[in-house]
């Protein structure tokens, strides 16, 4: 197999990282953090865990997230309770007031990349979305 150009991986690093920072620009002022979104979004996919579970996931340590967890809880967004099986532990719970923000906030990003996608033709949407699935599979 033929290895990968320079150019290629320097053309396609650069490409996903000025998507990443144009989507997140996006966003309104007053829009949640990321590490908030990223904590919002992991307990969305994945239902409640504990903070370590959480925060191993995301490649952070839990200290790292400590502030994020309480600021989150305090403003409603997640909720803590003790598990069943380990009354030691920690249980983070996404609440209807934080799924609410987490579809608030991609919604915003959904909307700034429906009108940037509108000028595209169906051939280049269609490209698009084979190398969205392949960024996937990356990414895994």
């Amino acid at each position: 197999m033929e290895r990968v150009s320079t150019e290629a991986v320097t053309e396609i690093r650069h490409g996903v990282m000025r998507m990443s920072r144009r989507m997140r620009t996006a966003r309104s002022p007053e829009a949640l953090s990321l590490n908030k979104l990223t904590v919002l979004g992991h307990l969305y996919r994945n239902g409640p865990g504990t903070a370590g579970e959480v925060a191993g996931a995301e490649g952070q340590r839990p200290q790292s997230l400590t502030r994020v967890f309480a600021e989150l809880e305090a403003e409603g967004l997640i909720s803590r309770a003790r598990a069943d099986r380990d009354r030691r532990q920690v249980v983070l719970a996404l609440t209807e007031r934080g799924a609410e923000a987490l579809r608030r906030d991609v919604a915003e990003r959904e909307a700034w990349l429906a009108g940037a996608l509108a000028g595209l033709s169906e051939a280049e949407l269609d490209l698009l979305r084979v190398a969205a699935r392949l960024m996937e599979r990356l990414a895994e």
